[in-house]
């Protein structure tokens, strides 16, 4: 059973389980966000975090609360959020729970801009950010158009963006070569993906992506959701299939590219976000919202947990993440072999 929601000339369609959902999420992602103010190097106590935010705080909690823990959380959770929002149009669009934008190369895409901007010609962060969205682009055009064979398959379009991404995995490793030491094992760590040292110039450059780009996403939602029942469906409803196609994948991009710029080639998020968030949600349906949140909320765990575990190493994020999700893609993996199989 579904409600209709109503904004003005605006409606959409919810179901009292993705609401429920959606609002358990936001209040796990709430909790997350408290514990990780309070907690680290120098404690906090929530009332001084509150006293902060109010303009009262003193000048240490001012510090610790507004130039350490807040931006990096905030980057965490729009990166978060960011890719689980790319990989769940990608998933949709394809029609295959593999398809993510590390997965199909259009992280590794990215990160080449990202990277050429930072080694070469050591630019600012709007600078790295547009760079990776336009080499973002182009990857994704490339992929699009090697996979495309009256239409696009789910499968081909994993196995070419498999071999695309492998093609700018060496791209990014001939950069770091022609670049001194020091410039390359800054982009090394930078490719692992993490959040250390980010501040709020990329928290701006991310909120306003999401802004922008997210509610395009949703207004397109329902096209999205058409679209997964084949073109011939979606045009017999009145929706022109690859033009939509074509602004979700650029829509998928931007968003994917963005977040790479921001926190580094952070992988498996945009992979599996999308797909707990179906499963929470039970919803046959793509589940934008929740699962931009799913993905917000697992890069905010992640970040918590390595800082807890390794208080001393400064771990990237995107080592537990690949760690984590190498497992999550191998069951995956398993239960689409089972699935195709029979078994």
């Amino acid at each position: 059973m579904t409600r209709v929601l109503r904004a003005g000339p605006l409606s959409t369609r919810v179901s009292p389980r993705s609401l429920a959902v959606t609002t358990a999420l936001a209040a796990l992602a709430l909790a997350a966000t408290v514990t990780t103010l309070v907690t680290g190097d120098y404690p906090l106590t929530p009332v001084e975090v509150l006293a902060t935010f109010l303009g009262q705080g003193d000048p240490f909690s001012d510090f610790v609360v507004l130039t350490l823990r807040l931006p990096r959380l905030l980057t965490g959770f729009l990166v978060g959020a960011a890719l689980a929002a790319s990989g769940a149009i990608l998933q949709s669009l394809s029609r295959n729970p593999l398809a993510s934008p590390d997965v199909i190369g259009f992280t590794q895409g990215a990160a080449t801009g990202a990277i050429a901007a930072t080694v070469v010609f050591q630019a600012s962060m709007t600078t790295v950010a547009t760079s990776a969205a336009v080499t973002g682009l182009i990857t994704s055009a490339a992929v699009y158009l090697l996979a495309l064979r009256g239409g696009v398959q789910g499968f081909r379009l994993v196995l070419v963006g498999i071999g695309v991404s492998a093609m700018m995995l060496a791209a990014n490793s001939f950069l770091l070569t022609r670049t001194s030491l020091e410039s390359a094992l800054a982009a090394q760590a930078w490719l692992v993906g993490g959040l250390n040292n980010r501040g709020w110039g990329h928290v701006q450059v991310l909120a306003a992506t999401l802004v922008v780009l997210l509610p395009c996403a949703l207004a397109l939602a329902r096209r999205l959701a058409l679209l997964e029942m084949g073109d011939l469906t979606a045009t017999g409803l009145g929706v022109p299939a690859e033009p939509t196609r074509l602004a979700l994948l650029a829509l998928s991009v931007g968003l994917a590219a963005v977040a790479t710029a921001a926190a580094g080639p952070i992988t498996f998020v945009a992979l599996a976000a999308p797909q707990l968030a179906r499963r929470l949600t039970g919803s046959p349906t793509p589940v934008l919202v929740a699962s931009a949140l799913t993905g917000g909320l697992l890069l905010l765990l992640g970040d918590l947990a390595v800082q807890k575990l390794f208080p001393t190493s400064q771990l990237p994020v995107g080592i537990a993440t690949g760690a984590i999700g190498g497992l999550y893609l191998v069951w995956l993996l398993a239960a689409e072999w089972r699935k195709g199989s029979g078994r």
